[in-house]
Parts: structure tokens; C-alpha cells; sequence
């Protein structure tokens, strides 16, 4: 079976035909499945949708049941929390619906965790960390563009000299570096080679 787009999020089942993991969806199994647009929807009150998953919290006096349902709580309603509650023998804590986000001193709302500064997050050499409420992704470095090749994706160097998005002086010679490029003044000039005479 050969897939000639791939399958970023599942498994090429026939010439071109994806089966995609669960919570991914499309032709290349590319994009992430809106889990909470669907029919029945997943949750009883409140869905967040989640990269390839979902997460259900409820409204605040109701604690979340293992099924995602909702069950009305007088404890919960008191703790006045952002996302619903749960209780663990008989202690009424705050919920956040990922573990992106933590749970800010107030002991009520949910406040980002920033999981580039924290160092937590994990990205190949050749991408950066973008922060993002509740979660992370990883984007190519600059200088370098996600391609597809040999059956998965991945940050290859842009050619600036060849795609022409160099600064180089029409009288020096464009040299592609690994996520750059150098200019070096053709023979006859001298300068930086942004500016060659």
C-alpha cells in the first residue's frame, strides 16, 4: 500500500487510503477530530476539544462522572470552581480539563502552563516550542519548512537561493547554508555581499 500524501495520524490501508487514529480525521489523517461537534455529543455539559482527544468538565455545582456525565453536587456548588469538581474521600478539589493547565493559587481557576519556558515540552533539534492555553506544538525552526518524504513529515532546510528569498547584491553569489544562506561579492567587487562594488 502506498500513500503517496502519507498518513501524519494513522496507517496507509490501500493506494492512497488512510485509516486514521482515533481522534484524527481527513485524507491524510492530518487534521484533529472535533470530538465535541459530534452526534451524540461526548460530554453531558462542557467539551474542550483536545489535540487527537477531548476533554468533558461540568457546569460548577455538578462533579463529572467517569462516563462524562454530570452529577449535581452541593459540595461543588460551595468550592465555586472554573472547570467542576471532583471528590476524593469526601474533599471537594478542582478539575482543570488539561494537563497543560494547573490549577492557580486561588485553588479555583486553571492558569496556562508554559510548558516551553518549563522546559517540559519536547521538540526535534530542528523545530521551536510554541506555547499555546493548555498545550504545546512544535514549528520548523526558521530557515527550515515541513515536507513530506519518505513516509513522514519533516523541517528540511529552505534553499533560499533557489527559491530567491535571499538579500544577496546582483553582484554577488548566493551560497545555501543549513537553515541560511551566505552572499559572498562576485569577483571584480568587494563588500558584504548585501552590498557589493
Amino acid at each position: 500500500a502506498i500513500c503517496g500524501h502519507g498518513c501524519k495520524y494513522g496507517e496507509c490501508m490501500g493506494p492512497n487510503k488512510c485509516k486514521c487514529f482515533p481522534g484524527f480525521t481527513g485524507k491524510t489523517c492530518n487534521q484533529d477530530l472535533n470530538e465535541c461537534g459530534l452526534k451524540p455529543r461526548p460530554c453531558e455539559h462542557r467539551c474542550m476539544n483536545t489535540h487527537g482527544s477531548y476533554k468533558c468538565y461540568c457546569l460548577n455545582g455538578y462533579m463529572l462522572m467517569p462516563d462524562g456525565t454530570c452529577a449535581s453536587s452541593r459540595t461543588c456548588a460551595v468550592a465555586n470552581c472554573q472547570y467542576g469538581c471532583e471528590e476524593v474521600q469526601e474533599e471537594v478539589q478542582c478539575l482543570c480539563p488539561s494537563a497543560g493547565l494547573q490549577l492557580g493559587p486561588n485553588g479555583r481557576t486553571c492558569i496556562d502552563i508554559d510548558e516551553c519556558s518549563a522546559g517540559t515540552a519536547v521538540c526535534s533539534f530542528s523545530r521551536r516550542c510554541v506555547n499555546t492555553f493548555g498545550s504545546y506544538y512544535c514549528k520548523c525552526q526558521l530557515g527550515y519548512e515541513l515536507k513530506y518524504s519518505s513516509s513522514h513529515y519533516d523541517c528540511v532546510d529552505v534553499n533560499e537561493c533557489v527559491t530567491n528569498t535571499h538579500r544577496c547584491s546582483l553582484h554577488a553569489e548566493c551560497l545555501n547554508t543549513e537553515g541560511s544562506f551566505k552572499c559572498k561579492c562576485k569577483q571584480g567587487y568587494q563588500g558584504s555581499g548585501f552590498d557589493c562594488a
